[in-house]
């Protein structure tokens, strides 16, 4: 006697999220539809760092010290892999209310405003919280249906709410927040470590 084995397909969590993200190698990647600037972004770097490996590098190897290529090398590696880090990872997206939990928190709000009469604009939804003997107010978010927790922020156009919410850069194709803001500060400061050293050693070069 044969056992019949029925497989059913298992829906990841990313597969069914709300938001205007894209996701690919198994939702390990992640990033906002926008991704124009994004790739003009690698465009720019890979671009003015082969030109620099083209013509400054195989000059500088020999009249000055073979380190600075391996070094422009090494900086420029530490680069994209700091940008594409802070693309392709999660910012901290908060996962929204689901249906029951969404209406449950609408009853309470509704018990604890009452009746709104005819006309009259509804007060704001916030909920007091304490935090280390501090009273914190949360505001709730009317597309995720949750109330947010401190420094979070809805972005527009992710469609998400995002924990420690800095920013939307196009320039990374991602939000900003709290799971990849260390990656952004080092690529940021990395780049620009990599433009000075760059345009350093082109002057360098006009002048020998």
């Amino acid at each position: 006697m044969s056992a019949v084995m029925i497989s059913k397909k298992v829906t990841r969590k990313w597969e069914k999220l709300p938001g205007k993200n894209t996701f690919c190698c198994d939702g390990r990647v992640m990033m906002a539809r926008q991704k124009g600037v994004f790739y003009l972004t690698l465009f720019l770097i890979i671009g003015t760092c082969s030109l620099f490996f083209a013509f400054e590098c195989p000059y500088l190897a020999v009249h000055l010290s073979a380190a600075i290529p391996v070094f422009a090398v090494v900086l420029f590696l530490f680069v994209m892999a700091m940008l594409l880090r802070t693309s392709f990872s999660d910012p901290g997206v908060l996962p929204r209310a689901l249906p029951e939990e969404a209406n449950f928190i609408e009853m309470e709000i509704e018990a604890a405003n009452g009746s709104v009469p005819a006309g009259q604009r509804p007060p704001p939804r916030i909920k007091n919280v304490q935090i280390n003997n501090q009273i914190v107010k949360l505001k709730y978010c009317y597309t995720c249906k949750i109330f947010r927790p401190p420094r979070a922020s809805h972005c527009s156009i992710c469609d998400n709410c995002v924990d420690r919410f800095d920013h939307h850069c196009p320039w990374v194709g991602n939000c900003v927040g709290k799971r990849n803001y260390r990656y952004f500060y080092l690529f940021t400061l990395s780049l620009s470590l990599l433009t000075i050293y760059i345009f350093t050693f082109d002057i360098v070069h006009v002048v020998l």
